[in-house]
């Protein structure tokens, strides 16, 4: 069975996913970015939200996560939580 880890930054607005993930892609470290922005607990571990299977998430940050690029920061992606920036670091 296909297993991921990613990290992610959730916030509310689209607009604010997108300028973040333009800091990251100018330089800024995902993991501190991560910790002063996401509104997921999981922001505190820079966004770390470990190993897991197909399914475990939901639908849409899925589909993302085990089809995107390993190591690009992909996104918006919207839930119904708000909205993501994912960034794969494994998958196999």
């Amino acid at each position: 069975m296909s297993r991921a880890r990613a990290r992610h930054i959730l916030v509310p607005l689209e607009a604010d996913c997108n300028t973040l993930k333009n800091l990251i892609e100018a330089g800024s470290d995902f993991a501190e970015v991560a910790k002063q922005h996401s509104k997921c607990p999981s922001g505190q571990q820079g966004g770390d939200l470990g190993e897991f299977g197909p399914g475990q998430m939901v639908k849409e940050f899925d589909e993302v996560v085990f089809t995107g690029e390993i190591g690009k920061v992909l996104g918006p992606v919207k839930t119904q939580f708000g909205y993501h920036l994912i960034e794969v670091t494994s998958r196999s």
